[in-house]
């Protein structure tokens, strides 16, 4: 690792909270009234990270595959704060289920909330899963892509952790065909750490999950789909692990 490239990481990270702080502010009026406006905010705000990323630290990003345009479940890979700005960049009406910590981070919370992000205490398993559901159904008629990490925590690249059960029985519950992803964003912009890596960044949208197979058949293919192409990614980037 060379000073210059630690260097740049850091600089890259302080504009990136710096700007959403300026964007955060500037989309407020038009948010508090419109989600539309939330929405654009949000997706203002991934482009210029996407840019900036690649301008300071020589990371690349590609989006493969087919987003769904419509109502649909995505199931991803999380291994970084990047795979979610590439998922928000590439779908027009992203909502996540999201850890109900970051209801309290700035700027961040409140435009989760207005983009019709789901939080869920993860500490509650069984609680959480029904507050879930309950949450989901009450905001159904709201249209839009509904993005769950199957993992329900990012996850380095060479882990592993099991997939959860709340994946397979919300798309149960929607009857949507379910979007799988996969990623190597973890290779290049680390769980932890200042380093921003170059290299090529890729999330991909692998081919759906029609609605209709029972939970365990779902969640086989579910998993075998995220880890088989997300394998096939970081070894596309080099990685051996």
């Amino acid at each position: 690792m060379t000073p210059i490239r630690w260097i740049l990481s850091l600089v890259f990270i302080i504009q990136m909270y710096v700007v959403m702080a300026i964007m955060a502010l500037a989309f407020a009026p038009w948010a508090m009234v419109s989600r539309r406006g939330a929405r654009i905010g949000v997706r203002t705000y991934c482009r210029w990270v996407i840019i900036s990323l690649r301008v300071l630290t020589g990371l690349r990003c590609e989006v493969r595959g087919t987003p769904p345009r419509g109502e649909a479940l995505v199931a991803a890979k999380h291994q970084s704060f990047l795979d979610i700005i590439l998922i928000i960049s590439a779908v027009p009406a992203a909502k996540f289920i999201m850890k109900r910590e970051l209801l309290y981070a700035p700027f961040l919370g409140q435009y989760a909330l207005r983009i019709g992000c789901v939080p869920v205490d993860r500490g509650k398993r069984g609680a959480a899963i029904a507050k879930m559901k309950a949450d989901v159904a009450k905001g159904a008629a709201e249209p839009g892509q509904l993005i769950i990490y199957p993992q329900g925590t990012r996850v380095a690249p060479g882990a592993k952790m099991p997939y959860k059960v709340g994946t397979g029985l919300l798309y149960q519950q929607l009857g949507q065909p379910c979007h799988p992803v996969a990623t190597n964003v973890g290779l290049f912009w680390p769980k932890r750490g200042i380093l921003r890596k170059p290299g090529l960044a890729v999330v991909e949208f692998l081919p759906p999950i029609a609605p209709g197979l029972p939970i365990p058949e779902f969640m086989a293919r579910l998993e075998e789909d995220i880890e088989t192409h997300s394998n096939r990614l970081m070894a596309e980037a080099g990685f051996g692990g």
